[in-house]
Formats: C-alpha cells, structure tokens, sequence
C-alpha cells in the first residue's frame, strides 16, 4: 500500500504546475484524500482535501482561488492544479490517505494515515 507523488519542478512566478499522487494497493475513491507541504524550516501545512465522495474540496487559506484538487478514478490518482504561483509556494509536497473518513474538512495532518514521498516543487522570483 502506498502514495507515489510526482510532477514537482521549477516554474517562474505566476506560472502553473500540476502535481499528482498515484496510489496503489488503495483506491482513492475510498478514503478522503489530502495534500500538505513543506517548506525548508517549517512545519508542514495543509493544502488541500478532496472527499472520499468526491462531492466536497476544501483548500487552505493561501492557496484558495489558485489550486485545485481533483481526482481521476479510472487512474486512482488525485492531483494538485497550481495556478498563479508564487515563491512563497516553494515547498515539498506531500498526498495523504484518510482511512477513517472522519471529521471533515480534515486540514490536521495527523488525522491522516498513509503518506506518499514529496515531490519538489520550486517557484523562483
């Protein structure tokens, strides 16, 4: 069982970048889905979350109106739209796996329970 993100990398400011978390050994349709990040010396922050229905997104504060969370069944993977980036978007990221569908919106990362690798992702100025 595990989450495999990919599709990091270098985009300019105001640019976009899509990154993706493939699951395996889980359907994504079961479970409420989420992405954190991480910048160098901070604490991982949530991101975004998708329903186990996939009938509700909520996103965090700084990135509501520039990403967007979606999730492709037939490909069991959930992905992050990222528009209008900016520097301050410089971070690892991270999927997470909610097995227990529980409180929702969940934005605390230790409610989550399974959690791929980060993919970089780096916005320059």
């Amino acid at each position: 069982v595990q989450l495999q993100a990919f599709g990091g990398g270098w985009v300019p400011a105001g640019g976009s970048l899509r990154v993706s978390c493939a699951a395996s050994g889980l359907t994504v349709s079961s479970y409420n889905m989420g992405w954190f990040r991480q910048a160098p010396g901070k604490e991982r922050e949530f991101v975004a979350a998708i329903r186990w229905a996939g009938d509700n997104t909520y996103y965090g504060d700084s990135v509501k109106g520039r990403f967007t969370i979606s999730r492709d069944n037939t490909e069991n993977t959930v992905s992050l739209q990222m528009n209008v980036l900016k520097p301050e978007d410089t971070a690892d990221y991270y999927c997470a796996a909610d097995f227990h569908r529980g409180l929702w919106p969940q934005t605390q990362r230790d409610a989550y329970d399974l959690w791929g690798q980060g993919t970089q992702v780096t916005v320059s100025s």
